[in-house]
């Protein structure tokens, strides 16, 4: 039986709960009937089915291992879906859940444009007439992108051209209030030339037009990747762990 300190119902009952948490406006649409609680220094929510993932939780990570193992053992969560919560320590997380994968990456936000960053003024918005040379730019530079043409999840792509030639590329993927960055990367030939700084700060820019939170989210071993975004403005951080559920 799940026992929690407190059942929130609806997006504004959750954020409010989460003090309005850049990871919890990210994760949860303006639109979306959203079914959450409250537990010790927790706040974790349930996401319709079809959504990117299951679940989530910001706050003290172990109350929230607890609700999501009642979850699981009541049938609410599912063997093949994915749950994300404060970073955890892989034990707590396998003597609670069936795990299949964990994966710990860096949720990274900025509330102000980055700093003028050489070449960033080669950032374009791409459109479905690129969507063939997107395609071959994320096979030859990315190949284990989530990220693709077609992604229903993906808002716009913008990129940068060398001639006739897309030589880096990155998807919007905003959702809720939060301006959002996936996808990024540079041709292997193109690379150690500033195209990835330039990239990330024009996309930042155009994103900003329409949101006052920008983030994106990186895997923590990579800390090249790190060390340029917070370079370039992104000093909020919440530390995550993904739980795909086995």
């Amino acid at each position: 039986m799940i026992t929690v300190d407190e059942v929130l119902t609806g997006r504004e009952a959750v954020l409010a709960a989460t003090g309005h948490h850049p990871y919890a406006r990210h994760a949860l649409r303006r639109d979306q009937a959203v079914w959450g609680w409250r537990r010790d220094g927790a706040v974790g929510w349930l996401l319709p089915p079809g959504e990117w993932s299951a679940g989530g939780a910001v706050g003290a990570s172990g109350p929230a291992l607890e609700v999501l193992a009642a979850q699981r053992a009541e049938g609410t969560l599912r063997a093949g879906q994915s749950v994300n919560l404060s970073r955890a320590a892989p034990d707590a997380v396998v003597e609670c859940l069936p795990v299949a994968r964990l994966s710990d990456w860096d949720f990274l936000w900025t509330t102000e444009p980055p700093p003028h960053q050489p070449e960033q003024d080669r950032v374009v918005r791409l459109t479905e007439a690129d969507h063939t040379a997107l395609t071959a730019l994320v096979d030859e530079a990315y190949p284990s992108s989530t990220s693709r043409p077609g992604d229903p999840g993906v808002v716009d792509w913008y990129g940068i051209r060398d001639g006739d030639r897309l030589i880096a590329c990155g998807a919007d993927r905003s959702r809720g209030d939060i301006g959002f960055l996936a996808g990024l990367t540079v041709a292997p030939g193109h690379r150690g030339r500033g195209l990835g700084g330039a990239l990330t700060a024009g996309m930042t820019r155009a994103l900003f037009a329409r949101y006052d939170h920008v983030a994106l989210g990186v895997y923590t071993v990579n800390v090249g990747a790190i060390r340029l975004y917070r370079r370039l403005g992104f000093t909020g951080a919440a530390p995550r762990t993904t739980v795909h559920l086995g």
